[in-house]
């Protein structure tokens, strides 16, 4: 499967922005997606993920503002992020992984939070 992300961009302080993350070539509803972010001299860093079935999970860092979701029917999963800090600003990327076919990444987005 291959993956594309999307959505990044520059957003001030307390802001909003909607990360995409498009899957094709494979059997999208099967995988769990991930998302990662990685800062400039930081280690990636998990952030979010949502099961097959659409079980979800945060790091504490971001839960209560972000939330990942996914539209089997697009092939897509979302990772709206609000009340943006700082702190938020990275390399976000997705990543696919089922137990059958492994695991997939896709090209990070960039996320810059800055007044």
């Amino acid at each position: 499967v291959q993956l594309q992300a999307s959505g990044g961009g520059l957003v001030q302080p307390g802001g909003s922005l909607r990360l995409s993350c498009a899957a094709s070539g494979g059997i999208f509803s099967i995988y769990r997606i991930d998302w990662y972010r990685q800062a400039p001299g930081k280690q990636r860093e998990w952030v979010a993920g949502i099961s097959s079935g659409g079980s979800t999970s945060y790091a504490d860092s971001v839960k209560g503002r972000f939330t990942i979701s996914r539209d089997n029917a697009k092939n897509t999963v979302y990772l709206q992020m609000s009340s943006l800090k700082s702190e938020d600003t990275a390399v976000y990327s997705c990543k696919a992984t089922s137990s059958r076919y492994g695991s997939y990444w896709g090209q990070g987005t960039q996320v810059t939070v800055s007044s």
